[in-house]
C-alpha cells in the first residue's frame, strides 16, 4: 500500500482532488505543481517515508514514476 500512500502525499502537497489520478504526473504538468508545492511536495515525501533526499534527487524528481524511483533507490518498497 505503500504506492497509495505516495499518492496521497501528491494529492495533499499539490492540493489535488481524490479523483483525479497522479500516476502521470508530470512537473508542470498540472498549475498546482510550480516550484513552490515541490518544495513542499518534497519535505511531504521525506517525511511520510523517512527518507532525505539530496539535491539531486529534488531537482529530478519531475514526476510521479520519478518519485517512485528516488524511493525504490532509499530502500522503500512500493506496491499498490
Amino acid at each position: 500500500m505503500e504506492l497509495g500512500r505516495l499518492r496521497h502525499v501528491f494529492r495533499n502537497s499539490l492540493e489535488l482532488s481524490d479523483e483525479l489520478p497522479v500516476d502521470d504526473l508530470e512537473y508542470r504538468g498540472n498549475a498546482q505543481w510550480d516550484s513552490l508545492a515541490h518544495m513542499s511536495l518534497v519535505a511531504a515525501i521525506e517525511d511520510e517515508f523517512g527518507v532525505m533526499l539530496d539535491t539531486d534527487e529534488v531537482i529530478d524528481l519531475s514526476s510521479f514514476i520519478r518519485a517512485q524511483q528516488i524511493l525504490e533507490k532509499h530502500g522503500v518498497v512500493l506496491t499498490d
